[in-house]
């Protein structure tokens, strides 16, 4: 940890502010433009935004988990776009660096990273192989000290605005997690090429798009680690703590959804009373509340275990089941509880409720995180036993 105590609680108190006083009064502009404000970006590098879970030695602030998930939890209460545009520098973007790479990838790239002077992008899933990472077809194939790389990847984080990808492809024909292999390629690589962004249900100003390879020809220094066979391993590696990430944003966007459903029952009146006097209302407050409290003490146990050098693989998706179906209902009973007026633009729970959806599906599916959780608890009952 690189903070102290002291120093993290004047860091978090500033984020709020920030969130309260800067993204929320700005969503329904970013939800209009499908775009994040310049002056929002500068201010979220000033901040130190970009470089929360980057080592200090590459210019970050090596966040713990348990600060990072902290943090989440203030930034999720604005609109995710605002958390995105960051969210691959602190995440998927910059992990498997962090995790794997050379020396001198990370002196190259980290520090832009930090600063956000750089966009990092990761391009894993495919238009055939999403929740089934191990079937890409996106392949490397090597000609003396190059790579040939030819393949397209699919719905990819900030790839219309990223300077350096990510990018896992089959180094091997054989369907093992050794043949898959992860590159990092600049944007501007001759044969790399980027689709029109997505137009998606929710998270408008979160951009996406396709990433296309034809006979993207990049160097042997562009693979990770310098050794082919480590990118899956090093993927399942990045979406472990991304899941923990993904859930704390949940919880944030949870408490938000909570609050303005709070903000409406006690102004709106029918049979002459607040609605919030209602009991059916009131229960429905008491499930959102109970749901966002579990949630957030399953995430901040599971990032000390993390901290602490734990195996997190069954706890990270356990945390990002939970959180994001929790999130899923906490929406829904909001767009409730506002009546006929949650389903008009005018009120801010309508696009929330768009934005929510997402979360059950990327960083793997609801149903990806059973079959990891049922995988796990099976295994650490016979290893018992």
């Amino acid at each position: 940890m690189s903070l102290d105590q002291e120093s993290f609680t004047i860091f978090l108190d500033t984020i709020q502010k920030f969130v309260d006083n800067k993204l929320i009064p700005r969503e329904k502009e970013v939800s209009e433009t499908n775009n994040i404000p310049i002056d929002i970006i500068n201010e979220m590098k000033e901040l130190g935004l970009f470089g929360i879970s980057i080592p200090q030695e590459y210019g970050g602030s090596n966040l713990s988990m348990e600060e990072e998930v902290r943090l989440t939890f203030e930034l999720g209460r604005a609109a995710p776009a605002f958390r995105s545009i960051a969210g691959t520098n602190i995440g998927i973007g910059s992990q498997a660096i962090v995790m794997s790479g050379t020396e001198e990838q990370k002196l190259k790239y980290l520090p832009q990273f930090a600063t956000g002077e750089l966009i990092g992008s990761f391009a894993l899933t495919e238009p055939d192989a999403g929740s089934d990472a191990m079937s890409i077809k996106t392949t490397a194939k090597k000609i003396g000290n190059k790579y040939i790389i030819n393949g397209t990847k699919r719905y990819i984080t900030n790839a219309p605005i990223a300077g350096v990808f990510s990018v896992m492809a089959r180094t091997k024909p054989e369907k093992k997690s050794s043949s898959i292999s992860c590159f990092l390629i600049d944007a501007h690589t001759p044969g790399l090429s980027i689709g029109k962004p997505d137009i998606k249900m929710g998270q408008r100003g979160a951009l996406t798009a396709d990433v296309i390879f034809d006979n993207c020809e990049v160097s042997e220094d562009t693979l990770l680690g310098g050794q082919e066979g480590i990118g899956f391993t090093t993927a399942m590696k990045v979406l472990d703590k991304g899941r923990l990430h993904i859930s704390g944003i949940c919880v944030g966007l949870s408490e938000r959804l909570l609050s303005e459903s709070l903000k409406f029952s006690t102004s709106r009146k029918q049979f002459g009373e607040d609605i919030c006097n209602f009991q059916l209302i009131q229960a429905m407050i008491a499930d959102s509340q109970t749901e966002i409290l579990a949630a957030k003490n399953l995430i901040l146990n599971t990032a000390i275990m993390r901290d602490n050098g734990i195996n997190i693989t069954l706890d990270s998706s356990c945390a990002k089941l939970f959180a994001s179906e929790a999130l899923g209902k906490i929406a829904d009973r909001a767009v409730q509880i506002h009546g006929g007026a949650g389903y008009m633009a005018e009120y801010p729970v309508e696009r929330l409720y768009r934005d929510a959806r997402l979360f059950r599906i990327y960083e793997g599916t609801s149903q990806i995180q059973q079959l990891i959780i049922a995988r796990e608890t099976i295994k650490r009952f016979k290893n018992s036993n």
